[in-house]
């Protein structure tokens, strides 16, 4: 059946073409160069299965490895420029830049000892070798991602030696050497090879690779046949097959741009048969690809460095993931209804075959996804986890047609060695950034600084990390803009939300004992208060005397250590969503114009559509810092999610002055406020349920209107 389906909707030369220009130019014209990156890659992957489960090597040298294995395959498989791919000569110095690479990697266990027994003192092939591994590290991912890191990085190593001295106020750094900044960017665990580059070894490298084999079996052309079925004869149903599969493929591909070409060749043109305007299509295909990333059970590169960050087992983030995901797919799926009833898309044979039939003829491909979620729940760490997936696929595979030998194993194992080569020079080269933030304490300048503008407002605060998370996603990939924005916001963020819980229970006058000891150093005057509801005003007041040494153990004591995990969390969900809003946002939206280069669509124009169409990515993180859509009570979780569904419904029909048919008015009014009833925090139960109730109401009446219309001749012409 997929074959047909590609048959249908081959992608002409030209489109192709253009789609070329969001990758990377490759040095294809040399055959050696593609069979040794191939045998390499084997090579790479292998060892890094072995570093994830029966090695005991230092973490340093792992990273190294880690470090000098893909910037081999970047050396040679991406030129310094485009009009270089065919030059023997470029070529010839592509070798020396990886041969220098692997050179790095044998200097470390070499000089390690010799240099802490020397007392950290460099000599001369300390600074060689330090020196020429940051500067490959830039070329390369100058190479594979652009300027915009490699810059970043520079003033941020020049920062702590130079021109931090120069800065005056709160950005002033005093400076540390040349010296200093060296050790701790190439030997220390805080550099390069430091923690970044350790998830980037295990967790991100062994989920890539999962991926590969899931492609490799099949697995992707039995999701989109799949979703294909699900969607089959629905009013807008091509449109609802982009978000299926977009989602599904999204754990599978790891980037949003990947998920987008992947799935959107074949959804998008089925959305412009079916009646869809080209526009609308290549901007449902670009939000759905870009929800890929929030998608349990995978969710990127970025839920592992979460979890490194908050401490937070990587299977609850997931779980608490769930509801947030089933969130924003559906509201691009509430644009797609409102869009299908606007235009009058009629119903559309998507597939000749029945779900239960495509379900039941390849129930095998969800064998490893299950085995991944089953292992996660069982307290299986993740790489672990990862690993015995992987073995899943493979053994899943000999019960389809497409069985997968050592052929078709060693090619999965090539595929995810070059699928993680970018990924990984570039979370190497995010190490420096986030090195130099923890060196000189300017994540805390500047979570001072987001306090200060936001002035204790929580939602000011969430639009300026929008603003920042935008543009910092205009020159850095979705997971570099979220470590970044991660390291320099979250404990602003943090602090913030955990205040606003701790001045609740101060309103309602139940502040523990333990906590209330904090107040007796504080505020002795005020101890007979803390038993007694009283204002926020008052609350605030009372927060205030605290001293800032004392409020991180007075936020341990009143909240309880898990709360305080819990709030942690939501702060970094947050940042991690709106770090993935500049796929979608303009001027710098890449999965929003490879969209548009398949539907043949004004690349800026599709882009607002998309940013539109999206609004999940915004609605979701303030639903998180106001409500409890991220709690371990499952009930509450279920509880905030159904209304918050069924608000974000309301919130879109206001805006588009949509629903089954067109809302006066009065109508787009009415519908807003639903939402509004239906989202709020505190809201009572029966307001929500009344607002619910309502908006059904609506509903009904506005499909009514919608039938009356286009069951009348003269006026379904018109319609």
């Amino acid at each position: 059946m997929m074959a047909a389906v590609n048959k249908e909707f081959v992608m002409d030369k030209q489109v192709e073409e253009k789609l070329e220009q969001f990758e990377s130019v490759t040095r294809i014209d040399f055959p050696w160069v593609t069979a040794f990156i191939s045998g390499f890659g084997v090579v790479l992957s292998i060892l890094h299965i072995w570093f994830n489960t029966f090695a005991t090597i230092p973490e340093l040298w792992a990273s190294a490895t880690h470090f000098a294995g893909f910037s081999v395959i970047c050396a040679l498989w991406y030129p310094a420029h485009q009009s270089l791919k065919s030059s023997k000569l470029a070529l010839g110095v592509d070798i020396i830049i990886a041969l220098a690479a692997l050179a790095c990697l044998a200097y470390i266990p070499f000089a390690e000892d010799a240099l802490y027994a020397r007392g950290v003192r460099f000599v001369t092939s300390d600074w060689v070798f330090s020196i020429m591994a940051i500067i490959i590290v830039l070329e390369l991912i100058r190479r594979t991602i652009g300027w915009f890191i490699p810059v970043l990085i520079m003033i941020s190593l020049t920062y702590v030696v130079w021109w931090g001295q120069l800065v005056p106020g709160m950005f002033h750094f005093p400076g540390l050497s040349v010296e200093t900044l060296l050790y701790r960017s190439f030997y220390s665990s805080e550099g390069m090879f430091g923690a970044i580059s350790r998830i980037s070894w295990s967790f991100v490298f062994m989920f890539i690779l999962f991926g590969a084999f899931l492609v490799r079996s099949g697995v992707g052309d039995y999701i989109i046949n799949l979703s294909r079925a699900a969607a089959n004869k629905v009013i807008g149903g091509p449109g609802f097959i982009a978000v299926i599969a977009s989602g599904l493929m999204g754990s599978v591909s790891g980037s949003s741009v990947a998920n987008t070409v992947s799935t959107g060749v074949i959804t998008i043109p089925l959305m412009r048969k079916a009646g869809f305007p080209a526009r609308f299509a290549a901007g449902v295909e670009a939000a759905a690809s870009t929800g890929g990333q929030i998608m349990p059970p995978v969710m990127g590169a970025g839920a592992f460095i979460m979890a490194s960050y908050t401490q937070v087992p990587y299977v609850n983030i997931i779980a608490v993931s769930v509801v947030p995901a089933l969130i924003y797919f559906l509201s691009v799926a509430f644009f797609v209804r409102i869009e299908a009833k606007r235009s009058n898309i009629q119903q559309v044979t998507a597939s000749d075959e029945s779900f239960s039939k495509v379900f039941l003829s390849g129930w095998y491909n969800l064998i490893p996804l299950g085995v991944l979620v089953f292992l996660l729940v069982s307290g299986f760490t993740p790489t672990y986890s990862a690993g015995l997936s992987i073995i899943s696929v493979v053994v899943a595979s000999w019960l389809s047609p497409n069985k997968m030998g050592f052929k078709a194993v060693f090619e999965a194992l090539e595929q995810g060695a070059r699928n993680m080569a970018t990924t990984a020079v570039l979370l190497v080269g995010i190490g420096l950034v986030v090195n130099v933030i923890s060196t000189t304490g300017v994540g805390n300048t500047f979570s001072l600084m987001i306090n200060e503008w936001a002035g204790g407002s929580l939602m000011l605060m969430l639009a300026l990390i929008a603003l920042a998370s935008l543009i910092l996603g205009m020159g850095l990939p979705v997971t570099a803009a979220y470590i970044v924005l991660g390291t320099l916001s979250a404990p602003a963020l943090y602090t913030l939300l955990a205040e606003s819980h701790l001045i609740q229970m101060l309103m309602d006058g139940q502040l523990p004992a333990q906590a209330q000891g904090i107040f007796m150093l504080a505020a002795p005057d005020q101890m007979a208060a803390l038993t007694q509801p009283m204002s926020q005003v008052q609350a605030e007041t009372l927060l205030s005397l605290v001293p800032v040494d004392f409020m991180g153990t007075l936020l341990e004591q009143g909240l309880g250590l898990e709360k305080v995990a819990l709030i942690l969390l939501s702060a970094h969900l947050i940042i991690f969503w709106l770090s993935q809003d500049s796929n979608v946002t303009p001027p710098v939206c890449l999965t929003a114009f490879a969209a548009a280069t398949i539907a043949g669509t004004p690349p800026m124009r599709t882009g607002l559509t998309a940013w539109k169409i999206a609004k999940g990515l915004y609605l979701v993180p303030i639903l998180m810092a106001y409500t409890s859509l991220v709690s371990w009570d499952v009930m509450t979780v279920v509880t905030v999610g159904f209304f918050a569904i069924i608000g974000t419904y309301a919130f879109i029909a206001g805006i588009e002055g949509y629903l089954e048919s067109e809302l006066n008015i009065f109508l787009r009014g009415f519908s807003l406020l639903l939402g509004l009833a239906l989202t709020w925090p505190d809201v009572p139960l029966v307001v929500r349920v009344a607002a619910m109730l309502s908006f059904v109401g609506l509903f009904i009446y506005s499909n009514r209107r919608y039938k009356s219309v286009v069951t009348t001749p003269a006026a379904a012409a018109v319609y």
